[in-house]
């Protein structure tokens, strides 16, 4: 089931692309999914339909369309330079926190007017970071789950206000064991699941490092926490 890109007014008062999936059947609640550093690209808009299809209402805001309006790319290395390029060169990190949050609020609102149920966030890479900071930002979340977040280990200090899971790969290149272990020890109450044997992106059947089983099983643990908290 096929969403639509839709416009948005953030924070700081710039509209952005978001886009929106309704859900099937009866509305579990609201789900913000965050991309990867590629946009909200083929892969992204996948991730947001399968979860419509569990019956979330879902939000996944174009975080540089400020920069570059429109911007999805694929994985190869060229690509990987164009994102890398914004991502770490153009775009402030906490502006993506912003947006995030803005999206929150307006399913949280939607909630307030009568919809059902709660609302969740996930990300992936880039998002998975974002997702840690937003759960540890908002107080309008039911439950978060982050994949490969790469700079949670640099915000240990920060503490989620919501029930968090996170996913990394045992052979994530970008992400030593050594940063999981560090947010083990300083988040106890936060599920961390490590998947042996797997990379960086092993959720995305568009990159090398993808690994169905790993894939599901991440998945089946998210939504399980999403349920088990109102979802």
């Amino acid at each position: 089931m096929a969403g639509t890109m839709t416009k948005m007014r953030m924070s700081d008062g710039a509209e952005i692309g978001v886009y929106h999936v309704a859900p099937k059947g009866e509305r579990r609640g609201g789900l913000v999914v965050i991309q990867e550093i590629f946009g909200v690209n083929a892969h992204i808009r996948e991730v947001c339909e399968g979860y419509a299809a569990d019956g979330y209402e879902v939000l996944s805001p174009a975080l540089y369309d400020r920069e570059a309006p429109g911007f999805e790319t694929g994985y190869a290395p060229d690509d990987i330079q164009k994102a890398i390029k914004i991502a770490r060169g153009e775009h402030p990190f906490e502006l993506s926190i912003k947006d995030a949050l803005t999206c929150i609020d307006a399913l949280n609102e939607h909630d307030k007017g009568g919809g059902n149920g709660k609302v969740f966030i996930t990300g992936y890479c880039y998002g998975g970071t974002v997702t840690w900071a937003a759960a540890c930002a908002s107080g309008n979340l039911a439950a978060a789950s982050g994949y490969y977040g790469g700079q949670i280990a640099l915000m240990n200090d920060r503490n989620p206000k919501c029930p968090t899971m996170l996913h990394f790969g045992e052979t994530d290149h970008g992400i030593p064991m050594s940063d999981v272990e560090k947010i083990k020890a300083a988040h106890p109450d936060v599920q961390v699941f490590v998947y042996p044997g797997v990379g960086h992106g092993f959720n995305c059947n568009y990159r090398p490092d993808f690994d169905e089983a790993a894939a599901k099983l991440a998945r089946q643990r998210t939504l399980e926490l999403f349920r088990a908290n109102g979802g």
